[in-house]
């Protein structure tokens, strides 16, 4: 599993587009993305959850995730992007003392 973070502007967003990224606020990884923005609503943080193959890496991840992006179809412009693989992060348990 991926986790791919996307920072970016709107461009020309109206107001039907306004209130449909507020409807997909939320601080949440998801399959279909969820948003984040700035008062105005110009500027967003686009959050999406990709399944991982086993072959798969980053540029596939960024792929998923901008597929999950432009399927909101609202015009923007992409500024920065950050992927995580999920299967390279350790939980490292507390020791039990007993």
């Amino acid at each position: 599993m991926f986790r791919v973070t996307i920072s970016g502007t709107f461009n020309g967003l109206d107001e039907a587009g306004r209130a449909a990224v507020r409807a997909a606020s939320e601080i949440a990884y998801t399959e279909a993305g969820t948003f984040t923005h700035d008062q105005s609503v110009s500027a967003f943080t686009f959050r999406c959850q990709v399944p991982a193959g086993p072959d798969d890496g980053e540029e596939e991840a960024f792929l998923g995730a901008m597929e999950a992006l432009d399927a909101h179809g609202h015009p923007h412009k992409v500024l920065k992007v950050a992927v995580t693989d999920m299967r390279d992060i350790k939980i490292r348990r507390k020791a039990r003392t007993d």
